[in-house]
Parts: structure tokens; sequence; C-alpha cells
């Protein structure tokens, strides 16, 4: 009698470890409806506290219950502003609004333009005192454009009609002028060869194109014979007749448009670096 009555009270006994598992799926079923309520409207600070949410949940923290809900602390922390700006050590910092960048950089590009304009002024000053010294005004000109600082030479300075070779006797003119371009940070030059319309046909050069490229180039190895210019930052250039400056009806005119510039560009930023 006595064994059946111990029988009977085991079998009143609940086994309870199926609530082990239980509470853990509750747990899941949880997080899960959180993130599908966050996901509703996600930013950084809500991601942010999902994160510290799930990181309690699965590295061990005690429940989802114990942290603030993100909705009400976005509406916290505009309701109050002043403490958006405190710390992680909970003492108040003050946040100093940040520089404009972009009025830094144009202002740093302005100076620096002011200071190149300058640079190439002086080389022009140089320029200029050489064309006067040697009583060169009608065969030399110097401007100051938006490209750079442009010397133009008259073609009769340097070369016979219809040829491309610079005269030995300007030959000593063209090394003089190689002297001037030797500058401090140096700097990017164009020779560009240029002519009138009248068509040209002989033996060396079927067209004005190829005489005026020629003659930008001959010049150029002139000038590179000073070892003090750096060829890598020299090129040349052949515009024919296409780049008129005077009226080539006229001899004037033509006369003008046959020449030969010399083109310094202005420095950039990026040249400094």
């Amino acid at each position: 009698m006595a064994k059946r009555r111990k029988k009977k009270a085991d079998e009143g006994h609940v086994d309870e470890s199926w609530l082990l598992p239980y509470a853990d799926l509750l747990t899941l079923l949880l997080a899960l409806f959180i993130v599908l309520f966050a996901s509703s409207a996600v930013d950084a600070q809500k991601f942010q506290q999902m994160s510290q949410v799930f990181n309690g949940i699965f590295m061990g923290g005690t429940g989802p219950i114990e942290y603030q809900s993100p909705v009400e602390d976005e509406d916290h922390s505009k309701d109050h502003p002043e403490k958006s700006q405190t710390g992680s050590s909970g003492t108040d910092e003050v946040v100093e609004p940040e520089e404009n960048v972009t009025e830094i950089i144009d202002e740093s590009h302005e100076i620096f333009e002011l200071q190149d304009q300058q640079e190439l002024e002086a080389v022009q000053a140089k320029v200029n005192a050489y064309i006067q010294k040697n009583d060169m005004n009608n065969k030399f000109d110097t401007a100051l454009t938006s490209e750079g600082l442009l010397l133009t030479i008259r073609d009769n300075v340097l070369f016979q009609s219809g040829r491309a070779e610079v005269r030995k006797e300007d030959e000593k003119t063209a090394r003089e002028l190689a002297v001037l371009l030797e500058m401090e940070p140096p700097r990017n030059i164009i020779i560009s060869g240029h002519t009138d319309n009248i068509p040209i046909r002989n033996a060396a050069f079927n067209s004005n194109w190829e005489l005026s490229v020629m003659r930008a180039v001959n010049f150029m190895k002139i000038l590179l014979e000073d070892e003090k210019l750096d060829p890598r930052l020299f090129s040349a250039k052949g515009f024919g007749e296409f780049v008129p400056i005077g009226d080539n009806n006229t001899d004037e005119g033509r006369a003008l448009n046959r020449r030969v510039e010399v083109l310094i560009l202005p420095r950039t930023p990026a040249d400094a670096e």
C-alpha cells in the first residue's frame, strides 16, 4: 500500500524542464518584434540603440526590457537638446561649430593666385627690360592674359621668309630669351607658331601648318640648349593661319600674324605640392 501511494505522488509532480527553451523562444520573438517595429523608421541613433539591445540579449544581458525605447529616447532628445551635447562621461561638453572648409580652401586659392600673378608680373618686367635694352619694341610684345604671360615675337626677328630654321645671327637672341625663362619655381611653357593666310608650297612644306609647327619646334630646341630649363615643361604647337591677330587683307595685318608665341602658364595649387 505504501508503494502505491508513493507512485501516485510522483505522477502528480509536473516536469518543468520545458520552461527554459520556451522562455528563450519568447525572448527571440520579442527581439523579432522590436526589429520589425524599429525598421519602419530607422536612423543612425535608433540603429545604435538597437545594437545595444541585441548585444544585451545575445551576449548575456538580462533582457530587453531594461533598455529604453528608441522612440522615447529620440523624443526625449528633442525636448532636451542640451543633453544631446553631453559626453559619455555625463559632463557637459561644448560642441564647437565646424569651420567652413570650402571657404578656407577658396581663400587659400585666392592668395595663391595673387602670389602667382605677382611672380608673372616680375617675369614680364624682366622681359620688358630686355626689349627696351635691345630696342626691340617693334619686334617683341608681352601681355598678361587669363592663360598666362604671353611673349610675342615677330617672325622676321628669327626666320627668313618661308623657312623654319632660326637664322644664325638670331640664335643669340633666342638664347638670351632662354635665360629670361629661368624661373624658380619653374613653369610649363608652350611655344606656338603662326603664319598668315598666303598659301605656301615648296620643297620643304606643303602647308602653312607644317611651317608653323617646325618654326615652333626649332625655336624651342635653341631655348632648351639652356641646361637650366627642364624639357619636360616645354611643348610646341603649330596653328598655321587659323589664329590670326591681324587683318590678312593688309600687309601690316599679315606681318602681325606671322609670329612665334611663348606662353608662360600660371601655376596651380597642385603644382606647389
